[in-house]
């Protein structure tokens, strides 16, 4: 009864709504205008208890506790599976044209820009004009090289990455019926058989105080009353005027 809750977060939430429906039944709405009783402070009392209220709905938080991190380990799975994920990538060799897919592009740009370079330089200096048409012709090649490979492996990354994108979405759904189901069986189990019975106890406690107890129940939620007799201090109408006395008869 005295252990800690073990609710994370989230769960003390879901305790704090379960909580408030059971204070919002017409059961102890009735029975707070009958002891007089502040719905909030009977509010307080319930956080305060939690410890003594959730041991009663363990079998079902555990069972909702276990399906939620299955789920939970699931979609991480599915949504950090590396780029090169399940399909043609995994076959041998799908790094390797990965790697050239990316380095040909720059090597025949580079391979361009210097042939280019070279073959008009010599054309300019009216030197080797066979070497310079040569250069030229091959730069040119390199150049329109570069811009096909460009092409082709800018399309194969955005159908690799569509690809992952509908597979994600296929294999991780957005809700997990089963994780609802045992959430809901928990709260229901949490509501009938730990809160109410405690908020039942300390109305009763409260509605009915033990007689010379010190502080019974009912001190929990109100503060003592300082009923009793009217007092008058003096001057104030506190008791009634002593009569006159006589007058002594003067001796002769």
């Amino acid at each position: 009864m005295g252990r800690p809750t073990r609710l994370g977060d989230e769960d003390s939430a879901d305790y704090g709504r379960a909580l408030d429906e059971v204070i919002a039944s017409p059961e102890i709405q009735r029975l707070l205008e009958r002891s007089g009783v502040p719905g909030g402070r009977l509010r307080v009392r319930g956080l305060a208890a939690v410890a003594r209220t959730t041991p009663a709905a363990d079998a079902e938080y555990l069972r909702y506790a276990a399906l939620r991190r299955r789920a939970r380990g699931g979609r991480q799975n599915a949504g950090g599976s590396p780029l090169s994920g399940p399909g043609d990538q995994e076959r041998p060799g799908a790094g390797v044209l990965a790697v050239l897919g990316v380095l040909t592009p720059v090597l025949a740009a580079v391979a361009a820009a210097t042939f280019l370079l070279l073959g008009y330089g010599l054309r300019l200096a009216g030197a080797l004009p066979s070497l310079a048409g040569t250069l030229v012709g091959v730069g040119w090649f390199s150049l329109v090289v570069a811009a096909v490979t460009a092409l082709v492996s800018a399309v194969a990354l955005y159908r690799t990455a569509a690809k992952q994108s509908a597979d994600g979405a296929a294999t991780v759904p957005d809700r997990f019926p089963a994780v609802d189901d045992a959430r809901e069986t928990w709260l229901a189990a949490l509501r009938d058989r730990g809160i109410r019975p405690f908020l039942l106890q300390e109305l009763a406690g409260a509605a009915t105080p033990t007689p010379g107890a010190g502080e019974g129940l009912g001190s929990r939620f109100s503060s003592p009353a300082f009923a009793g007799p009217d007092f008058s201090g003096p001057g104030f109408e506190g008791s009634a005027p002593p009569a006159p006395r006589p007058p002594r008869p003067e001796r002769p």
